[in-house]
């Protein structure tokens, strides 16, 4: 049986909860066409991130990867398009890693797109009711810095990869009044469409869109 690799990370920043790992949890052993989806929590700390990406790929040797991360901030469901060769961290990560300026792999070009047929995949997302929009920028810190490992080590394979923020929980907002969130049930239910489209799209959409979030 083919696999789907989704995964997420554990809570950074004092918080108790990450949504992208419950998210991918939650889809932990469910079926895709003819796809299983099996998911990996990826430690919040640069370079061991990688590490674990790394080998999940050689693991799993997945047909399709799906990153996810939690931006708070954003209200809705955000396909990245580029990821960037550049780890610049506000705040440190687990480990008390901060870099600062520094590559997420040396040598390796700026930048990589995402190789996921985004613009079909917001296409239908939005057909189905959920919000969502595609981001020009995954931000510096390890959601960027996975998002560039992963296309780095995939760049010469035909395997679909790429990353998609989410917001945060509504147990998490409240701690902060006005702040975006969304439930979890409905983030479960867009990841799975989100899944199904790039699972069974062929070449992607060609239209305008997207916003530097």
């Amino acid at each position: 049986m083919k696999t789907i690799l989704l995964t997420g990370f554990e809570p950074f920043g004092g918080e108790c909860i990450n949504p992208s790992w419950e998210i991918a949890r939650a889809l932990d052993g469910q079926l895709i066409g003819d796809a299983r989806i099996v998911a990996k929590c990826l430690p919040c700390v640069f370079g061991g991130a990688l590490t674990s990406m790394r080998e999940a790929l050689h693991q799993l040797k997945p047909c399709l990867v799906l990153a996810l991360g939690q931006a708070g901030g954003r209200a809705e469901l955000s396909l990245e398009r580029v990821a960037v060769n550049i780890d610049d961290a506000r705040i440190s990560d687990n480990a008390g890693h901060k870099p600062i300026d520094e590559a997420v792999i040396e040598g390796a070009p700026v930048a990589y797109f995402s190789s996921l047929p985004i613009k079909a995949m917001a296409a239908g997302l939005r057909e189905a009711g959920f919000p969502v929009g595609i981001s020009q920028t995954a931000g510096t810190f390890v959601c960027n810095h996975v998002y560039f490992g992963l296309q780095h080590y995939l760049r010469d394979s035909p395997v679909r990869s790429g990353f998609m923020h989410i917001p945060l929980l509504p147990e998490q907002a409240a701690k902060f009044p006005g702040q975006a969130s969304m439930a979890l049930a409905t983030m479960v239910d867009g990841v799975r469409v989100a899944l199904n489209i790039a699972l069974h799209s062929g070449a992607d959409l060609r239209e305008s869109g997207g916003t530097i979030c």
